[in-house]
């Protein structure tokens, strides 16, 4: 386990300017995508020099691939505390649920991805990112037949929510009895995780 670098360090000045740079990028890929964001921008809100965002980074694809493994750090719906539930299914819809209520600010990694769609590249990298987190973590969560392709048809419906929801304002899922809603979701997303009943 890497020792934390002590205050005052160069250690630490290192790490609190890569931190810097992290959050100016995930701020700008949110707001802008991966083709609207420049590194010059993101390098300025992070009171450091285009060159430096290079030396912390090597290349605009190397910091958002950092970005896009940053916003999974604190899962939400996939949590601990959600997988460590008996009630799995339901406790993944109340999660959905709250994340996507009125008013919540859209989850960045969400809004990343949506806002570089355009980008092959920036759909590369978030597809391989999303895979070797979020995918594989609903696999584990999957249980019976065919896990990885029911875990992603899982990953699906989550942003198909989220767009439906959050970003489009559909008024029955975005105004609809946040109870209601769960009480919806939980079997459509029990039929995805937990294997079928047998006749």
């Amino acid at each position: 386990m890497k020792n934390p670098a002590t205050p005052g360090s160069r250690a630490a000045k290192a790490d609190a300017t890569r931190a810097a740079i992290l959050k100016s990028a995930r701020k700008a890929f949110a707001e802008h995508g991966y083709d609207g964001a420049g590194l010059r921008g993101i390098a300025e809100g992070a009171g450091v020099t285009a060159m430096m965002v290079g030396r912390y980074f090597g290349s605009k694809e190397g910091l958002f691939g950092e970005v896009v493994t940053d916003t999974m750090r604190d899962a939400i719906i996939l949590s601990p505390e959600n997988l460590a539930r008996k009630d799995l299914a339901r406790a993944f819809a109340e999660g959905l649920v709250r994340v996507t209520t009125q008013g919540e600010t859209p989850l960045d990694g969400f809004l990343i991805t949506f806002r570089s769609a355009s980008s092959a590249t920036a759909t590369r990298i978030a597809r391989e990112r999303i895979a070797q987190v979020h995918h594989a973590t609903a696999t584990a969560a999957t249980e019976g037949d065919h896990a990885p392709e029911r875990a992603a048809l899982f990953l699906a419906l989550v942003a198909g929510v989220q767009m439906m929801r959050q970003m489009l304002e559909l008024e029955p899922l975005a105004k609809a009895d946040p109870y209601v809603l769960t009480d919806l979701l939980t079997p459509v997303i029990a039929s995805l995780i937990e294997p079928a009943a047998k006749a």
